[in-house]
């Protein structure tokens, strides 16, 4: 039996999460009031991705259906509609780079505001990127004033040039326009749209992690997304081109049986550490759905998974040791998405790239459902986390300075205008 909430439209945040491999919307409310305030997941559903291939969307009325029917199923479970969602955005469209922007202090005194901030990120923005690309988030990582660096928050500080250092997040234009294309023939609103693996790290990450030096591993079904946090400034982004379906795709090969099975096969006696499995001990195809018997060696199936995300992990590490942080990050990886439930993971990943790994679980949520604990949620409930933390502060959308900004706001005007349905 489901329990029901009631709550006002106002009391909801939700995440909505469009995978390859399926549908995610989670919706948390702030509960507790300010002094203990603290986000209650009160919902959490998935249904099956169709029209969504590689992250991006492949067929829109498809893709409108499987939204559709989320959004139907958490309407239900929390009693009440949902009218607007943060949205996550992934796939091997995405771009990162190192962009810098300088601008003099605009006060007499010397004071630099909120304002003199803007400027300096808005200067960030103007580098010279692929005419179909577009900016999705401007993340600053250090000011500098004057000739003073390594200045986390230079408001209220005085000088006469200001400069910061960021990283550019760049999404291909169609890629977002077909996604809140899809979003808005749902008859849902949405409030921003936000780099899946940022989200994630929102939830599952403390700011000690980021501090020490911290890397998140999101293992989707067609990619992975990798993020590195040191000092507590984002150092790296990548998009990785291996996800748990190249496994089951591997596995499939390796037996010459179909991927259903072999998706079987991988989640209910597949490991990613051959050493752990004896000799002798066998699988029977048939009592895995096969059409007849057939007996393999559980060794071999974990050999074959071994080496996938071994090959994996080498691109990792390949990422890491592009910014010298190869081995060297003391709070290790986290691990979150589909991909990383898989059995033996945690200590292949270990050896292969000497440091640390865990998975990652939400932080600072409560929740009746325990989906809040599943890796395959992750991004779901980073957008909840995110909504919360960036939504509205002071009454400025931070999204403004460090999200979509103009970009973002001319698509959703100009789209929602044409398919967003009452």
């Amino acid at each position: 039996m489901n329990l029901i909430f009631l709550l006002g439209m106002s009391d909801i945040i939700a995440g909505l999460d469009v995978g390859s491999h399926a549908v995610r919307l989670a919706v948390g409310e702030l509960v507790g009031g300010r002094e203990k305030e603290q986000l209650h997941i009160v919902g959490a559903v998935e249904v099956p991705s169709d029209g969504v291939s590689r992250g991006t969307v492949s067929g829109i009325e498809d893709a409108i259906s499987s939204i559709s029917a989320c959004l139907e199923r958490a309407e239900r479970v929390i009693g009440t509609p949902i009218e607007s969602v943060w949205v996550g955005i992934s796939g091997s469209y995405i771009a990162s780079q190192e962009s810098k922007g300088v601008v003099g202090v605009s006060r007499s005194d010397g004071e630099i505001r909120e304002d003199d901030v803007e400027r300096a990120i808005a200067a960030a923005r103007t580098i010279v990127m692929p005419s179909n690309y577009e900016v999705l988030h401007v993340l600053p990582k250090t000011f500098t004033v004057d000739t003073q660096t390594n200045i986390k928050d230079p408001i209220g500080m005085s000088g006469i040039r200001l400069e910061v250092d960021a990283i550019m997040i760049q999404a291909l234009s169609s890629h977002i326009k077909n996604l809140t294309k899809c979003i808005y023939r749902t008859g849902l609103n949405i409030d921003d749209i936000v780099l899946g693996i940022l989200a994630v790290s929102e939830a599952v990450l403390t700011n000690r992690q980021k501090d020490l030096g911290v890397a998140v591993l999101n293992i989707g079904a067609t990619h992975s997304t990798l993020a590195v946090f040191e000092g507590g400034d984002i150092l790296k982004i990548a998009v990785l081109p291996v996800g748990s379906e190249h496994i089951t795709s591997d596995v499939a090969i390796g037996l010459r049986t179909s991927l259903d099975i072999a998706e079987r096969i991988k989640l209910e006696c597949g490991t990613a550490v051959p050493g752990q499995v004896a000799r002798r001990d066998e699988i029977n195809l048939i009592d895995l759905g096969a059409e007849k018997e057939e007996i393999i060696m559980r060794k071999y199936v974990a050999e074959i998974i071994e080496a996938r995300v071994e090959e994996l992990m080498d691109k990792v590490d390949a990422e890491l040791k592009k910014i010298g942080r190869s081995g060297m990050l003391p709070a290790g990886i986290v691990l979150t998405g589909g991909g990383s439930k898989l059995a033996g993971i945690l200590d292949l990943v270990k050896k292969r790239l000497r440091i640390p790994a865990s998975l990652g679980f939400s932080l600072g949520m409560t929740s009746v459902s325990d989906k809040v604990n599943d890796p395959a949620f992750a991004t779901a409930m980073g957008l909840v986390a995110w909504g919360r933390a960036f939504g509205e502060v002071g009454g400025l959308r931070l999204g403004k300075i460090f999200g979509n900004g103009d970009f973002f706001s001319k698509i959703s005007k100009r789209i929602k205008s044409i398919f967003h349905t009452s």
